[in-house]
């Protein structure tokens, strides 16, 4: 989708760091509190006010939630019209409020709905947008914001920059910035716009919800991620992996041959095109160290790579490097790890 370029924009107009919210059946998504902490560190820098915009319908408790996190203004929109997310409805009433206020940075999750919805945002606005973001800076020679983001594959990391238009737009990849942390009072003011009912119609009608109720691996929230890639060599390795995981409390992660490979559910990816982890463990198993895996699970505390490979580029990364056969190695892991339970 291309943006129609605002050629009569005044930058100097526009003022001040939004997040876009994201919520589902009143659970907020923790991608926000990573937005949240980013954005804090952005309006700083720029000495502006952060504003977190939250659209849904009866959505008291999840302002309320935001009013503890470090934020200056919650924009809110409470409408009935918004109580299931719809494209159309949440990009007319997004679009309406920054055109009314005119901020000039605006930060959404790379999530399913995140990139469904800032595309169609940037199009009305007419202003850019850098999809999938990795790090956001401030260039202290102009102020503007410095997107990085992996480009060509994942071989190389760009820095986009929007010095004609505004407001400056990104989405964030979940896992990749911190959360915000609570504040000891709340000092949040509520803002809530005017709607013109006219924008709260859409083409799309929504018939039900069908909720996937099937369990999936949380790698977000992991403390411990134990991951396979193609030096297991066969799809029955990640019964070990696996067993490792167990053994340390842990849980399952993936490099993408692996499940391009077909021997495990995309759920365990870590890396580009997958999920981005920080846990306090990652356990690189067979995996050779693709800039496009190290680029979802670079930032995790402590890194352990096993490979049999002496120059396998995950090495450079790792904080502690065992060279030799995966499968001699982890099984003494596992006995070490389940004597000391």
């Amino acid at each position: 989708m291309r943006a129609k370029v605002n050629q009569d924009i005044n930058i100097s107009d526009y003022n001040g760091v939004w997040v876009i919210s994201e919520q589902n059946m009143g659970k907020l998504h923790n991608v926000t509190l990573e937005l949240i902490g980013e954005g804090r560190k952005l309006a700083d820098k720029i000495n502006k006010e952060l504003s977190v915009v939250v659209l849904g319908y009866k959505i008291s408790e999840i302002v309320k939630l935001l009013e503890e996190y470090p934020v200056d203004n919650i924009i809110c929109i409470d409408r009935p019209e918004l109580e299931n997310y719809n494209t159309d409805i949440y990009a007319n009433c997004i679009d309406s409020a920054i055109k009314d206020m005119k901020p000039e940075i605006v930060l959404f999750g790379a999530t399913s709905i995140g990139r469904d919805l800032a595309p169609r945002v940037s199009a009305k606005v007419g202003t850019g947008l850098t999809a999938d973001c990795t790090s956001l800076e401030i260039d202290e020679a102009d102020g503007k914001l410095l997107q990085t983001r992996p480009a060509f594959g994942g071989n190389l990391m760009a820095t986009i920059i929007c010095p004609k238009n505004r407001p400056q737009m990104s989405t964030v990849r979940p896992g990749v910035m911190q959360k915000a942390l609570k504040l000891s009072e709340k000092t949040a003011k509520v803002i809530t716009p005017e709607i013109d009912p006219k924008i709260l119609v859409s083409k799309v009608i929504f018939e039900n919800l069908v909720v996937n109720d099937k369990p999936r691996v949380n790698l977000q929230d992991a403390k411990i991620i134990v991951s396979g890639g193609r030096g297991l060599k066969t799809p029955e390795g990640f019964k070990l992996i696996e067993e490792l995981a167990d053994a340390l409390g842990g849980v399952v992660g993936a490099s993408r041959a692996a499940v391009d490979s077909g021997w495990i559910d995309h759920s365990h990816q870590v890396g580009q095109t997958g999920t981005t982890v920080r846990p306090d463990l990652y356990i690189a198993c067979g995996i050779s160290g693709a800039i496009q895996h190290l680029a979802g699970m670079s930032e995790s505390k402590t890194i352990v790579a096993i490979n049999s490979d002496p120059n396998a580029p995950i090495f450079k990364i790792c904080d502690y490097g065992i060279v030799g056969d995966l499968y001699k190695i982890i099984p003494e892991l596992i006995d070490l790890a389940k004597s000391n339970k």
